[in-house]
């Protein structure tokens, strides 16, 4: 039995999409009930990182520094009582 020659860019009929059935969004809901988040990162930021292990270390690294940071800067807070001046 002879196999029909195909060009490499003809998908088989069983590959063939018909994008006028497609549904914008279908799954988005599926998504957001999961708690999926999706974060794009701009060229020059995603070229710094190896992948999202690295960008989610980078970032909880930055979250300690702003803790620290944050106790060693605030403000202490009034105690409501008022300074005899002298």
């Amino acid at each position: 039995m002879k196999r029909k020659k195909t060009s490499r860019d003809e998908l088989r009929d069983e590959y063939v999409f018909d994008y006028s059935k497609a549904v914008k969004g279908k799954y988005i809901q599926r998504l957001m009930k999961e708690g999926a988040n999706v974060v794009v990162l701009e060229p020059d930021v995603a070229k710094a990182f190896r992948g999202s292990a690295a960008v989610n270390d980078a970032l909880r690294s930055l979250l300690q520094v702003s803790k620290t940071t944050l106790r060693l800067t605030s403000q202490p807070r009034p105690t409501g009582r008022k300074h005899a001046v002298g």
